[in-house]
């Protein structure tokens, strides 16, 4: 039975302040043994408070010098029987105060996980409702061996099989065509896995990365693009270029980078039109002018015999 409820089960009525037990308050040295006791030495720091719990109950308080701890309290509770004069210990223990430096809220391991956290040897488990994933191929829908098959269309199977395989596999052997198709798995991919994957790849290393806002253009055009199977071709490929930032990556078509595999394949310059003034050429001038200009008359001989110009 609780000690907050009586004999016949009716709750009892808290009192609006309890009166601590005399004997007990004054156990301070019992209190601080069993704090000491239980921490490191040098651990516990001065008495703080007293607080009655109960009826010759009260709980002694500590401050913590543990490293780490900060705001927490040794939290030591005594008591006495009825009628007793002896101090009993009751419990020891450290508990956060109201400014306590607390750990974060507990999260499960399947919400914490993020991506590359995984190393050699760690098992990643797979939930069996994880919406990622759907049953596979099971062989529920293998026709029996025995099942009922027209002359016409067994010989149109047939004739279908010898174009596509060497060897004829036997009509209704889903498990072959499974098998071709990688589909013999016990689970899937769903289509809501699907769709994650190509989301959370296009924001890797999509059109709106700022990688692709500069390229001289996309993925899709590009010689080192692998394409992949299924309905994933349509958006996606794999970069196969060991300079490009995406190498092994899937990318999205219309993803793109500077290692584009025309990028080096740049248009000719655009020639400038010719000027409309010439300053480029030399123009000839003459030494002196012309003889029927009449600007200058011919030097006579006897002043170029005596040296005068």
């Amino acid at each position: 039975m609780s000690a907050a409820t009586t004999r016949s089960g009716t709750p009892r009525t808290p009192r609006a302040t309890r009166t601590p037990d005399r004997l007990c308050v004054e156990a301070v040295d019992l209190a601080r043994e069993a704090a000491e006791e239980a921490a490191a030495p040098g651990i516990v720091g001065e008495h703080v408070e007293v607080v009655a719990e109960g009826d010759r109950v009260v709980t002694h308080y500590f401050e913590s010098k543990e490293p780490g701890y900060r705001g927490w309290r040794w939290a030591v509770t005594v008591t006495r029987a009825s009628r007793a004069k002896n101090v009993t210990l009751d419990e020891t223990v450290l508990l956060p105060g109201s400014d306590a430096l607390l750990a974060p809220e507990w999260v499960p391991w399947s919400e914490r996980l993020r991506p590359g956290d995984m190393g050699p040897g760690d098992l990643l488990p797979t939930e069996q409702d994880d919406l990622r994933l759907e049953p596979g191929y099971s062989g529920e829908d293998t026709p029996p061996p025995n099942s009922v098959v027209s002359e016409e269309l067994a010989d149109h199977l047939d004739a279908e099989d010898a174009e596509i395989v060497t060897r004829t596999p036997s009509r209704g052997a889903i498990a072959a065509v499974a098998d071709e198709l990688g589909m013999r798995r016990a689970r899937v991919l769903s289509r809501y896995g699907l769709h994650t994957a190509a989301d959370r790849w296009d924001e890797a290393f999509g059109a709106k990365t700022p990688m692709a806002q500069a390229a001289p253009a996309s993925c899709e055009s590009c010689a080192f693009l692998v394409p992949l199977a299924g309905s994933l071709k349509q958006a996606f490929g794999i970069c196969a270029n060991e300079f490009a930032p995406a190498d092994g990556r899937v990318v999205s078509l219309a993803y793109g980078c500077g290692g584009h595999s025309e990028a080096a394949i740049m248009p000719k310059p655009p020639r400038p039109a010719p000027p409309v003034l010439d300053s480029m050429a030399a123009d000839a001038f003459p030494l002196r002018p012309a003889k029927d200009s009449g600007s200058t008359t011919e030097p006579d001989a006897a002043s170029e015999d005596l040296g005068h110009s």
